[in-house]
């Protein structure tokens, strides 16, 4: 770290303290030239991968157009904000441990389906109804069969 003093590269770490529930880590650092002191903050860099959408193209992952896509399912669906908010954290959250710089779409379509079966089928086959481009009742009545036969989709929808 380069003292904003003296622009001398040499600093000692006098001091770290977690800080905002454990997020950062404040550091007071002394400059070993001109023994100024300052603070630094540390956060971890989570970066959400970028997005193969279908036809190829890539985006940056866009959090409202996940939110918007969630709550379309969910429309005058009892399930509370909290609810929702958890699941979008879930989902980021498990496409930043991939590790990896791009997520094919299908897999953002895929975890967003397994939250929306866990809090509300009738969002989750609304959902899948479009995703999967149902084309007649049959489609339908087979996805509705087969969430049926799980046993944890038996539960109560989570609010």
């Amino acid at each position: 770290m380069h003292c904003p003093f003296c622009a001398a590269e040499d600093t000692k770490v006098v001091d770290s303290r977690l800080v905002t529930e454990g997020d950062q880590v404040r550091r007071r650092r002394q400059c070993l030239s001109c023994n100024e002191r300052f603070t630094t903050y540390e956060v971890a860099e989570l970066v959400m991968p970028r997005i193969i959408k279908q036809d190829g193209t890539r985006e940056p992952f866009d959090e409202r157009k996940l939110r918007a896509g969630l709550l379309r399912a969910l429309e005058k669906r009892p399930v509370s904000t909290e609810a929702v908010e958890s699941a979008i954290s879930h989902i980021k959250h498990s496409l930043q441990a991939t590790g990896e710089r791009e997520v094919p779409s299908l897999t953002v379509g895929e975890r967003v389906m397994e939250q929306l079966q866990k809090l509300d089928e009738v969002a989750y086959v609304r959902f899948a109804s479009v995703y999967r481009r149902f084309k007649d009742l049959t489609e339908f009545r087979r996805e509705i069969d087969r969430l049926e036969q799980q046993p944890e989709s038996k539960s109560e929808p989570k609010h």
